[in-house]
């Protein structure tokens, strides 16, 4: 089986300097408390409590310290004590006491996550482990590298500070949260510090502002809640538009349903009893309480409750842009990625055990037509597996049917993927299928999820061919996710500078002077006419300023346009890029720019 990340050299390299920069850090402010510190995908943070904010001169004399550390090559040792002991040796670090608490408790990990198991007899530990190098001990599970000395000091680099609530919760303290990186070699830091560069380059929070595509205004509306520009919104529709054609083309029924729904209503799907801290608080109307939909799924059941249906029906496939709303912390909302209120691609397919594998086979190559129409073209996924019985609902053999299915489909695909055994849902298997930006950077999008709760739930059948009524397979599939966070995935990708087919403005018209914006003007209703967007700079800007602009807001096209070009019918094409195509009649540039929109290029 492949090894993990929490399995390998690095992992424990990164976790080690986790622990070499709380040392550095407490040194440098006793007074302080720590709380967690755990290493993560290409790095480590921790977290303090600290007398006053820290600034990128701290950040340089910490270094300097863990380096020292390094050099003087101390051992990682564990030891095992008792929870009163490990209460005792950590006397005065309330972040420290409250992290046992929640451990002996069972309602946290030893990283400060929630466990979902508080309350359990058998979830509290008998005894706990501390790691211990020089004078400086820590709560901790590891695992460690032997001695700070196998840390390479030319390849640990501290990034930043930000802010983090104690536990992501907004009601606790504010933390002060220190990034840095660790790598074996000096060459692996820098490579990483380029990467890190040209992300920042990229970030959708600063292109977003930048182009105009969306805004968030935590003050005036809350956080976590998206406002589309008109630039945005367009992409969007632009992009939904293909989206529900090529659905409707491949068998897709489109669907529906309200933003609300009654609390029986979710009292029967079950999101009430396993979801309900992810659900806003409910609303009364008419004595009744409602409640803000955290997922599609109960109404289109609702929808194929409605009639009767017959083996001959199935498969059936609901699909909906449907808006769903769930309460996250605001210590993990982040720009597009992370949200309150977001659309979902998302279908359901009800079909026959029968029907099963080809419709496992057609959903997952429909998402990866779907995917490379947008650009990407390197995918890879984890297939997850049925968790312990206490943990799943459903006949077992179902489950190893569903899943050979799932992994039958991936081999034929070619897609590499890896197994999350114990993984899945307690409903069921699923696949989540990752792409690959510009960057090299995964991205989760789409899912494919069995479900072998809500059609109990809901008592869905259908009329099999012996007359009698059976159960259908249900099928849940978000491909693109969430539109929100599939557009900043998009933005980074593309760095803003997205195909033609979805640009906002295609093409900006230049004129060289007053006299010749009526003619741009009747250029730009000649791109209309033809299905092209087209916009006039007649701003009193020089013409290198308006070329300028128009680069800095990622337009495909410019045209400019000047005596030459009105004489002849002529529009004088340069590209974002820079490069400059020279003279070319209007109805010669129309036939490239279609070109290129009809087969989805960059350029």
């Amino acid at each position: 089986m492949k090894q993990t990340y929490e399995d390998s050299h690095l992992y424990r390299l990164r976790h080690s300097a986790a622990h070499v920069m709380a040392q550095a850090v407490m040194e440098m402010f006793p007074e302080g408390s720590l709380a967690i510190g755990p290493a993560i995908e290409e790095g480590f943070y921790y977290d303090f409590d600290l007398p006053r904010p820290l600034t990128p001169d701290d950040l340089e004399v910490i270094e300097r310290r863990m380096r020292e550390i390094i050099a003087d090559d101390h051992e990682f040792v564990r030891r095992e004590v008792p929870v009163e002991e490990a209460k005792e040796s950590f006397d005065g670090e309330p972040y420290k006491l409250d992290l046992i608490e929640g451990l002996v408790s069972g309602g946290v990990d030893e990283d400060g996550e929630a466990t979902g198991t508080a309350g359990q007899a058998d979830a509290a530990p008998m005894s706990l482990t501390i790691y211990r190098h020089d004078d400086f001990e820590d709560l901790c599970r590891g695992p460690h590298v032997e001695s700070t000395g196998q840390i390479n000091p030319d390849a640990v680099k501290l990034l930043k500070v930000a802010g983090a609530y104690w536990r992501g919760d907004e009601r606790n303290p504010m933390l002060q949260r220190i990034y840095g990186t660790a790598w074996e070699t000096a060459e692996e830091l820098e490579s990483y510090l380029e990467r890190v560069a040209e992300a920042e380059k990229r970030d959708h929070r600063r292109l977003g502002a930048q182009l105009d595509l969306f805004s968030i205004q935590p003050d005036q509306m809350g956080p976590g809640l998206i406002l589309w520009h008109p630039k945005g919104a367009l992409m969007r529709h632009i992009a939904e538009e293909f989206c529900k054609a090529e659905h409707m083309a491949n068998g897709y029924d489109l669907v529906v349903t309200p933003h609300i729904g009654k609390r029986t209503l979710w009292e029967t799907s079950g999101h009430l009893g396993f979801y309900s801290d992810s659900m806003y608080p409910p609303m009364e109307v008419d004595g009744q309480e409602y409640y803000m939909k955290p997922m599609n799924c109960p109404f289109h059941i609702l929808i194929y409750q409605n009639s009767l249906r017959s083996y001959r029906d199935l498969p059936l496939r609901y699909a909906e842009w449907g808006t769903v709303y769930r309460y996250e912390r605001a210590g993990v909302l982040h720009g597009l990625l992370r949200v309150r209120g977001f659309t979902q691609d998302d279908a359901h397919h009800f079909c026959r055990p029968d029907q099963m594998p080809a419709e496992i086979d057609f959903v997952l190559g429909f998402s990866l037509h779907l995917l490379r129409s947008f650009g990407f073209s390197e995918f890879s996924a984890y297939l997850s597996t049925r968790p312990s019985d206490d943990k799943a609902v459903g006949d077992p053999a179902q489950w190893r049917e569903a899943e050979a299915a799932l992994e039958a489909s991936l081999q034929r695909s070619g897609i590499p993927y890896d197994m999350d055994e114990g993984g899945g849902a307690f409903y069921g298997p699923k696949i989540d299928l990752k792409v690959t930006d510009a960057i090299g950077r995964e991205w989760q999008l789409t899912t494919i999820q069995f479900d072998f709760n809500l059609p109990e739930r809901f008592d869905l059948t259908y009329v099999a061919e012996d007359g009698q009524l059976h159960r259908p397979y249900m099928i849940h599939r978000a491909l693109l996710g969430s539109m929100e966070r599939f557009y900043g995935v998009l933005i980074e990708h593309y760095a803003g500078a997205f195909p033609v087919w979805l640009a906002p403005v295609q093409a900006m018209l230049i004129p060289i002077a007053d006299r010749h914006i009526e003619y741009a003007e009747q250029v730009a209703t000649r791109l209309k006419e033809a299905g092209l967007r087209g916009e006039v700079d007649d701003s009193s800007d020089r013409m290198r300023n308006k070329i300028r602009k128009a680069q800095e807001q990622k337009i495909p096209y410019m045209l400019v346009v000047g005596d030459k070009e009105v004489e002849s019918g002529a529009v004088a094409v340069r590209l974002r890029t820079g490069q400059d195509l020279g003279p070319q009649p209007i109805d010669d540039f129309i036939s490239v720019a279609q070109a290129a929109v009809d087969e989805k290029r960059e350029l």
